[in-house]
């Protein structure tokens, strides 16, 4: 994802030009696309849990949880969407094609395939629900501090070094991670379990490529000595 800094970011003297902005636009559109997918799988089920409660009243806490879980997910994905809206056009947006196939294919996996299985003991739901919650905070807080820098796809839009970009490079796939595997605890199941793994390396590719982007900015490359981790403190 992008970052930001006061000083002028590399190339954001030059102004966007025409294949840029359809570059934009196109990013744009896919996201928005795939969110409206999304909440279209999701969001059905809620409509269903005052017929639970009346049907079955001893039922009702454990729907409320599942679709509690539901929610969280969806309000995390709309806050993004809603930033990438509002975002202005960058002239380093990458034109590379692995860039966008790794993108689109982090972001599309969970919103397309991701759902509820078999609920988890009340324990382990409980555990899940937190961690979900965690890792919430940890990418609203990093959305916000990046705000109309946001994106889906590598683009330099600057070195931003506040907020939980002090701790880590990549706040905001920490943030996933935690959301993912709070989601896998409180629905487990095979699919869910391939879908974060496969999710979670997607990712790490992502963080190769977007630093290899970043890593020209002489900006960054400060930056980055003074973060080491990238995604988990103490190990990567």
């Amino acid at each position: 994802m992008s970052v930001e800094q006061d000083a002028p970011a590399m190339g954001a003297a030059r102004m966007p030009r025409p294949a840029d902005r359809l570059l934009d636009m196109a990013e744009r559109l896919a996201v928005l696309a795939l969110f409206a997918v999304f909440v279209h799988r999701l969001l059905p089920p809620l409509s269903g849990l005052v017929l639970i409660e009346r049907a079955h009243p001893e039922l009702f806490w454990q729907a409320a949880g599942i679709n509690a879980q539901v929610l969280l997910l969806v309000l995390a994905e709309a806050l993004g969407v809603a930033l990438i809206m509002l975002r202005r056009s960058s002239p380093s947006l990458s034109q590379h094609t692995l860039d966008w196939a790794l993108a689109l294919a982090a972001v599309s996996l969970p919103l397309l395939f991701v759902r509820p299985a078999a609920v988890a003991a009340p324990v382990a739901a409980f555990i899940a629900t937190g961690l979900m919650l965690i890792g919430l905070a940890v990418q609203i807080s990093a959305k916000l501090t990046l705000w109309r820098s946001f994106g889906v796809v590598p683009a330099n839009r600057g070195v931003k070094t506040r907020g939980p970009y002090r701790l880590l490079r990549h706040p905001m796939y920490a943030g996933y991670t935690l959301t993912h595997i709070g989601f896998l605890l409180g629905f487990p199941s095979l699919a869910n379990a391939l879908l974060c793994v496969t999710v979670l390396a997607l990712n790490v590719a992502r963080i190769t490529r977007e630093e290899a982007m970043l890593g020209r900015d002489a900006g960054y490359r400060a930056y980055a000595a003074r973060v080491r981790y990238r995604l988990l403190p103490g190990v990567f």
